[in-house]
């Protein structure tokens, strides 16, 4: 596709299949407008909450209070 970039992007989504808030770092299409392009086989069986920009480091999610909490996994 003409004018589009290859931009790195950390996803964060619920898994249709789990309660657990995951995260993915891809390399996806990005616009020339600026906007990231996901590819539906990437979005199938997802729930995406956010896209951030690069490579992003998880320190806690909701989840981990939860499991801690009831002893649930």
């Amino acid at each position: 596709m003409e004018g589009f970039q290859r931009k790195r992007v950390t996803v964060i989504y619920f898994s249709d299949t789990s309660l657990e808030l995951l995260h993915k770092i891809e390399l996806f299409l990005q616009s020339p407008e600026g906007r990231v392009v996901i590819p539906k086989s990437f979005k199938q069986g997802k729930l995406i909450i956010a896209v951030s920009e690069g490579k992003v480091n998880i320190l806690n999610k909701i989840d981990d209070r939860i499991i801690l909490a009831y002893d649930v996994a």
